[in-house]
């Protein structure tokens, strides 16, 4: 793999970390830059615009096109038919273009509430009502909800400082025998106390992003 390990952050010592069993996860380099609007890659949808926030002060910046691009490649065919989670979901640029290249349902969780607006008016303005759920709530409080399902794909793309490993870690129990998970992330990553079932099978950088496939074992 290319780029340097992630460097623990001093202020956040004692909390999780995705770059370190001791700091907390700092949010994923594809969410740093200002855009205001984005398009859907490829498939049914691919060409059409979504919109993004257009304030350089909110905490939602969705994934830039390379990543988004990068992550699809790896993930396939696997999509098509699949029943998504886009956790983190920003203004679903992720989860719409799953729904463009052929998956079956997409559920997004969002507790923004700008990235909540902008979520649903893209959710009209693409036309897919019927092939998504929409969750304004934070991931921790919708895990603690007890209305989770079981998913073929989860996307991660965590924007929040405080988001840690233990919510990831539930994120993964989530998964179908067999399913996917893919985490972005800003550094190489080190993922203690996985259970037997979930194996890490891919680890890639994209300039100082990360993704990282983790999959449950049938």
């Amino acid at each position: 793999m290319d780029g340097a390990p992630c460097k623990p952050n001093a202020a956040h010592a004692d909390s999780e970390n995705l770059c370190g069993r001791d700091v907390r996860m700092v949010c994923g380099v594809s969410r740093g830059g200002f855009v205001t609007s984005i398009r859907v890659i490829a498939g049914k949808y691919g060409g059409r615009k979504l919109d993004a926030p257009k304030s350089s002060n909110t905490r939602t910046k969705p994934m830039g096109e390379r990543i988004r691009n990068a992550l699809f490649n790896r993930v396939g065919s696997e999509v098509r038919g699949a029943y998504v989670l886009d956790a983190f979901a920003g203004t679903g640029a992720v989860g719409f273009e799953a729904l463009s290249r052929g998956a079956a349902h997409v559920t997004f969780i969002e507790r923004d509430k700008v990235a909540q607006n902008i979520l649903h008016k893209n959710m009209i303005s693409l036309g897919v009502e019927n092939d998504v759920s929409l969750v304004y709530s934070s991931v921790s409080v919708w895990l603690k909800s007890g209305k989770a399902e079981n998913y073929d794909i989860i996307f991660v793309d965590p924007p929040y400082h405080d988001t840690q490993f233990s919510t990831v870690s539930k994120l993964l129990s989530l998964l179908k025998p067999g399913a996917l998970m893919v985490l972005s992330h800003p550094g190489r990553g080190e993922f203690p106390n996985l259970t037997r079932e979930i194996v890490v099978v891919d680890n890639r950088s994209y300039g100082n992003a990360f993704l990282t496939s983790f999959r449950r074992e049938r």
